[in-house]
């Protein structure tokens, strides 16, 4: 039987690639995103290759757009049998200097829209006793980084929240969950990042972190530009790394998408690099 697969956030990036290879691999794909005016890309692709994507609205900050969007597939389909948590938004900001807007904004797109979609999606895949969450996390969510301490909290917090599901729910309910861990993302995410930090008169709004955050911008561009040491993978490579988890009939809980990524994440990763021993370990102490 053909399988589904709901991916948020596929206006651009790695959203956008999983859409394409997904439905290349023969899934029947639902892309969805929050504003279905940045879809005319993805359509024309549709309508070039002949693909069996469906561009639906959902917003990861609206509960009733994601309940929306999950009835609408489960009475289309019946099921979904793999969610992929892709939708978020980089934020290089200082702590001082963000706005309590700021702050809630930057939760909710990157966390709360995980939890959010998730539990929506939790209750047919339990009665289905079957399903796969795969959430694109971050290195940003094992290690923590300069003017990122925001974006980390929150894919610190994704990280956490998917290790908990993955001890009791995939063992009692047979739901699989991954983390897909990129590095640097060559699309447009790390420039709306750095935006964020602009002021109204297009100035870096930095303060007295200015010589810091200088010498942040400056290592981010030459590791860019590194054919060696780049962090940075085109959002097709990091696709390409989802679809093998999603194949995996044991996938792993995490999983790095570079060697760059890997290398980062080493001092935190290196005795349990897919986080399946860990999990396990929890297991046995609270089941």
């Amino acid at each position: 039987m053909k399988k589904n697969i709901l991916i948020t956030g596929t206006s651009t990036g790695v959203g956008f690639e999983s859409a394409i290879l997904f439905a290349k691999e023969g899934f029947k794909v639902y892309a969805s995103m929050r504003n279905l005016e940045k879809s005319n890309t993805l359509q024309q692709k549709i309508t070039e290759e002949n693909l069996n994507i469906e561009i639906i609205q959902l917003d990861v900050t609206d509960n009733n757009s994601i309940e929306k969007a999950v009835d609408y597939i489960t009475v289309k389909d019946g099921k979904i049998d793999v969610l992929l948590n892709n939708a978020g938004a980089g934020f290089a900001k200082t702590l001082e200097q963000s706005s309590e807007e700021e702050i809630k904004w930057v939760t909710d797109v990157n966390y709360f829209g995980v939890i959010r979609t998730t539990k929506a999606v939790l209750p047919k895949m339990r009665e289905a006793n079957t399903g796969h969450v795969i959430n694109v996390t971050s290195v940003g969510g094992l290690v923590g980084q300069p003017f990122n301490e925001l974006y980390c909290g929150a894919k610190f917090a994704v990280e956490g929240f998917t290790e908990a599901l993955a001890s009791y729910v995939s063992p009692s309910f047979g739901i699989k969950f991954s983390m897909v861990e990129p590095g640097g993302i060559a699309t447009s995410f790390m420039e709306n990042a750095v935006a964020k930090t602009v002021n109204n008169n297009g100035e870096m709004a930095t303060g007295d972190y200015a010589p810091i955050f200088q010498k942040y911008l400056e290592g981010a561009q030459s590791r860019a530009t590194s054919e060696n040491t780049s962090p940075y993978q085109t959002g097709k490579e990091v696709a390409e790394i989802i679809l093998e988890v999603a194949k995996n009939e044991n996938p792993p809980l995490r999983i790095r998408t570079s060697e760059w990524a890997e290398n980062m994440c080493n001092l935190k990763t290196k005795s349990d690099p897919d986080g399946t021993q860990l999990v396990n370990q929890v297991k046995e102490y609270f089941l």
